[in-house]
């Protein structure tokens, strides 16, 4: 089990919030990898895996002409996503990955060119367009190394969202369940 799933299914807990991932190159495995921790259920919505093009557009609501235009291996496409998997889906936060595999280039973008987003209930300030922040990666490896680091990155941008957006009180909560200091 992945102790980085493990830790946000605890936090999403602690909050009280859910998630709902979209997933594209990686085809389920960041559902796969959340699913894998006991008590995910409490937090865990579901996953949409559009791995066509236009499944993007019908099921996640991602733009059409953007998807025309520039591909569905687009750092917009995947903040898109994510907004679009928490909305159809009903969850606090949503995650996608969207990218290139391989082996070979798909919409003009090389081998191991990835974006990872997490769209969410972020606090006022947060910078980011349309409540989401989207990663670009540029990865190396074979296709199954690209995917696994896919999965990882995802998870670790949400850890890292969930983490600063922690408040005091959420932390003393956290820690008297745990039995902490």
């Amino acid at each position: 089990m992945n102790s980085t799933a493990a830790e946000l299914v605890r936090l999403l807990t602690v909050r009280g919030e859910t998630l709902a991932v979209a997933e594209s190159l990686t085809g389920g495995l960041v559902a796969a990898e959340v699913t894998t921790v006991p008590g995910a259920s409490k937090v865990f919505r579901g996953s949409v895996t559009a791995y066509a093009t236009e499944l993007k557009h019908e099921l996640l609501g991602v733009d059409a002409t953007l998807l025309a235009q520039r591909g569905a291996v687009d750092p917009q496409v995947a903040a898109q996503m994510a907004a679009g998997v928490r909305k159809a889906l009903g969850a606090d936060w949503g995650l996608a990955t969207t990218g290139v595999a391989g082996p070979e280039a798909q919409d003009g973008q090389p081998v191991g060119t990835v974006f990872v987003a997490v769209d969410g209930p972020f606090g006022s300030g947060a910078g980011s367009a349309a409540g989401g922040k989207v990663e670009a990666l540029r990865l190396n490896g074979d296709r199954a190394e690209i995917r696994r680091e896919s999965v990882r990155s995802v998870l670790a941008l949400l850890l890292r969202e969930l983490a600063s957006e922690q408040t005091g009180n959420e932390r003393t909560q956290d820690t008297e369940q745990n039995g902490g200091f």
